[in-house]
């Protein structure tokens, strides 16, 4: 997501974000400071809609109890911060464990959350530091980063810099990245029969349908 700082008098809790927070969402916090998040771009959005439809056919498929929800967010513990991800994938069973879930729409535990994907935009240093620390944190087991229009640093994508789909797997409460291209199969822990390449959630961007 590419944020836009708000700059505030005064820092604000968690708790005060969520009481100001429109309905309609678009806006997250970072360490206090309250970001506001602008419309995405079109082919964005089709990634997103594209991968949503995949995630749900595969875990209807497994019928498994999981949901993908409009506008949820994610709150690392004992951090003023509040997240809202591009695709989150809730473990619907498990929010009955979560505190803030019934009157705030937030999780914070990582058995709520088996992915979230994050689909880069022109601050994408957001998704490669702040999102990524935050998300091993909580101990999210997988986190993709969709950099479709190849925008991230070459320390992460390489050079030349090309699209790259980084999946992250926490691996004794770290994690570990995979990364994509091109023809490339994605391997995902948490849906291992998912037949996508990269190229095709990229070119859903470009060419739905």
């Amino acid at each position: 997501m590419m944020p836009i700082a708000q700059a505030l008098p005064k820092q604000v809790t968690f708790e005060e974000f969520v009481k100001w927070k429109p309905d309609r969402g678009g806006y997250e916090l970072h360490d206090g400071v309250i970001v506001k998040m602008p419309q995405p771009l079109g082919d964005h959005e089709e990634i997103v809609v594209f991968l949503v439809e995949k995630f749900t056919l595969e875990y209807t498929r497994l019928n498994k109890a999981y949901g993908i929800p409009k506008t949820v967010l994610v709150k690392p513990p004992e951090n003023e911060s509040g997240y809202s991800p591009d695709v989150l994938v809730l473990n619907r069973p498990n929010l009955v464990n979560e505190p803030l879930w019934k009157k705030e729409s937030t999780v914070t535990q990582a058995a709520s959350i088996p992915l979230v994907v994050e689909v880069v935009s022109t601050n994408w240093r957001d998704d490669y530091f702040t999102k990524f620390s935050k998300y091993e944190e909580i101990g999210i087991p997988e986190y993709w980063i969709v950099d479709y229009l190849a925008l991230g640093g070459k320390r992460f994508i390489g050079y030349p810099k090309q699209p790259t789909i980084s999946l992250h797997s926490l691996v004794e409460g770290e994690y570990q990245v995979s990364q994509f291209r091109g023809d490339d199969h994605i391997q995902s822990p948490t849906f291992p029969e998912l037949i996508l390449t990269a190229q095709q959630i990229f070119r859903s961007g470009r060419n739905p349908g």
